[in-house]
């Protein structure tokens, strides 16, 4: 069972990084930018900082940064151009993806909770209807 609390080191910065977390640091850094893409705070063309600002902002480590720079652009999030620093992809349905493997992991996890607390697929399913119709009915 993952079980998640921060507290941050820097709070200064626009990213925020966790020695308590058990994630290690680029992968912090990684999961907060895709966030941040996905939910439209970083606009496709959106600069990025550099590899060596973003380690200073964050007090890690240059080769941290740099793990997390180059698996977002594994994932297409982001580009890279030498001497000319990073930017949020234009990738259409960018956005739309990273939410897709977002919303992926939390079921996986809630699929894993139900198990550890003995429930069925038909009992997990009939609980994750109700949860869709109460939020649908306060987005109302």
């Amino acid at each position: 069972m993952h079980c998640v609390y921060t507290v941050y080191m820097n709070k200064h910065s626009w990213l925020t990084v966790s020695q308590v977390d058990s994630r290690p640091l680029y992968l912090q850094i990684f999961e907060q930018i895709q966030r941040r893409v996905a939910v439209g705070d970083l606009a496709p063309g959106t600069e990025l900082p550099s590899i060596r600002q973003l380690a200073a902002e964050l007090a890690v480590s240059v080769i941290t940064v740099k793990r997390a720079y180059l698996e977002l652009e594994r994932a297409g999030t982001i580009t890279t151009r030498h001497g000319k620093g990073s930017v949020v992809s234009d990738q259409p349905g960018l956005t739309t993806s990273i939410a897709q493997h977002e919303l992926q992991e939390h079921l996986d996890q809630a699929a894993e909770l139900g198990i550890l607390l003995g429930l069925t697929k038909t009992e997990l399913l009939r609980r994750l209807g109700s949860a869709h119709e109460r939020i649908q009915k306060e987005n109302q």
